[in-house]
C-alpha cells in the first residue's frame, strides 16, 4: 500500500486551480485531514439537480457515478446549499462529499431540500506532485494560502469603492455588480471588480469580466477555500490591493453571503480601516422585510448608511415602492433598470459620466 496508485481523472474541480492539477495523477494513502489539501474520489452516486463541477477554466461539467474527480478539502456553511466540514481523519475508502460546484470536498451534515443530497464521494488518496523537475519523491498536492494574506496595510490612495452586501447567498449581488460594470464601462471608465468572502469559485469574478471588468480578482487567488470570520478582513485587503494595481476610475466589491453569514462579511463591516474605504454601500435583500433588516443591520451594528437597493425585492415596482416609502431610499433592479441604479452610485460618489449614451 506505501506505493502510489496512478489514476486518470474525469473532471478537477476549479477549487484547485492554484495546484495545478494534471489528468493523470499519483495518489497518496497518507492523508492530511485540513482545509486545503487536494484529494480524488470516485462518485457513487447520480443526481438530477446540482449535478456539474466547475473546471479549472469555470466551464460546468456534468458528473455522472463512476467519475473520478479532483477536489480541495474544506468546509461550507451556505443557507441555499450545503453545510458541511473537513473531519478529524481521512483515509482511502471514506465516504466524503462535494460540498460546492467547484468540488470542495468535506462531510456533509445538512443539505437544502432544493439541491436534494450532495454527491457521494468515496475517497481513493491524495493528489501528489512533483514540485522539482526530475525528482522521484511525490508530495501531496496543497492549496496554500499566498503571502499576501499577511499584508495589514491598503494603498493610501484609493479610487471610489463600491460595494455590494446582500441579506443572505443568492440575492442577486453577482448580477447587480455586473449590471454596473457594464454601466460604468459604458461611461467611459476602467473598472475592475472582485469577490472578497465565500467559497472558491471562479463562475461569479468571470461573469463580472465578461461584463467589462478589466481585472478580476477574488478569494480563490490567494489560497482561501472558504472565507471565515478569521480570515475575511485579510482577504478583502489583499483584493482591494490587487485591483488598485491597476489604476482603475473604480473598484466594484461583492461581498458573498448574508451579513449574518459565518463568511466574514460582518467582520469586514466592522473593519474600520476597510470600512473608511468603502464609498458606497448597495443592499441586495429578496423582500421588503428582508430590506428592512438589511438597511437596519447596515446602519446599527455597523455605522453604514445604505447608498440604494436592489436585488429580487426590485423586480416589480411594488417592492421597490415598498423600500422607497419605508426607508426614503432610492430602489432599482439591476437588470432591468441598471442605468438608473448606476446614476445614483455615481452621484454619491461624486463620477460623472466621461462619456454619455445617445
Amino acid at each position: 500500500m506505501n506505493a502510489p496508485l496512478r489514476v486518470t481523472l474525469d473532471k478537477i474541480g476549479s477549487a484547485t486551480m492554484l495546484g495545478p492539477i494534471k489528468p493523470r495523477v499519483d495518489l497518496g494513502f497518507d492523508i492530511q485531514a485540513r482545509e486545503g489539501v487536494v484529494v480524488a474520489g470516485r462518485i457513487r452516486n447520480a443526481k438530477s439537480t446540482y449535478n456539474v463541477v466547475e473546471d479549472v477554466d469555470g466551464r460546468l461539467r456534468m458528473v455522472m457515478p463512476g467519475d473520478v474527480v479532483a477536489g480541495v478539502l474544506g468546509h461550507r456553511d451556505a443557507l441555499r446549499g450545503y453545510v458541511g466540514h473537513v473531519p478529524e481523519s481521512v483515509k482511502p475508502g471514506d465516504m466524503l462529499n462535494i460540498l460546492s460546484q467547484s468540488a470542495v470536498i468535506g462531510k456533509c451534515t445538512s443539505f437544502n431540500p432544493d439541491l436534494g443530497s450532495p454527491f457521494e464521494f468515496e475517497v481513493l488518496g491524495a493528489v501528489m506532485t512533483y514540485p522539482k523537475f526530475g525528482e522521484r519523491v511525490p508530495r501531496p498536492a496543497v492549496v496554500e494560502r499566498s503571502s499576501e494574506l499577511d499584508n495589514p496595510t491598503l494603498p493610501d490612495k484609493l479610487p471610489p469603492i463600491v460595494v455590494m452586501a446582500g441579506v443572505t447567498m443568492q440575492g442577486g449581488k453577482t448580477t447587480a455588480v455586473c449590471h454596473l460594470v457594464r454601466q460604468f464601462k459604458r461611461s467611459g471608465f476602467n473598472v475592475v471588480a472582485g469577490k472578497c468572502t465565500g467559497i472558491s469559485r471562479l463562475g461569479d469574478t468571470l461573469e463580472m469580466k465578461d461584463f467589462g471588468a478589466s481585472k478580476i480578482s477574488g478569494l480563490q487567488d490567494f489560497g482561501i477555500i472558504t472565507t471565515t470570520p478569521a480570515d475575511s478582513q485579510a482577504t478583502a485587503r489583499a483584493v482591494i490591493r490587487t485591483l488598485a494595481k491597476e489604476n482603475p476610475d473604480v473598484i466594484l466589491l461583492e461581498l458573498g453571503d448574508g451579513l449574518l453569514g459565518t463568511y466574514g462579511v460582518a467582520e469586514i463591516l466592522r473593519d474600520e480601516q476597510i470600512r473608511k474605504v468603502f464609498s458606497s454601500v448597495i443592499l441586495c435583500a429578496a423582500d421588503p422585510v428582508g430590506a428592512w433588516g438589511g438597511v437596519t443591520l447596515l446602519r446599527e451594528r455597523f455605522g453604514i448608511k445604505c447608498t440604494v437597493v436592489t436585488g429580487p425585492v426590485t423586480d416589480n415596482r411594488g417592492g421597490a415602492a415598498a423600500v422607497e416609502r419605508e426607508f426614503g431610499l432610492a430602489a432599482f433592479n439591476a437588470r432591468k433598470e441598471a442605468k438608473e441604479l448606476a446614476d445614483v452610485v455615481m452621484k454619491t460618489v461624486g463620477m460623472e459620466p466621461k462619456v454619455r449614451e445617445e
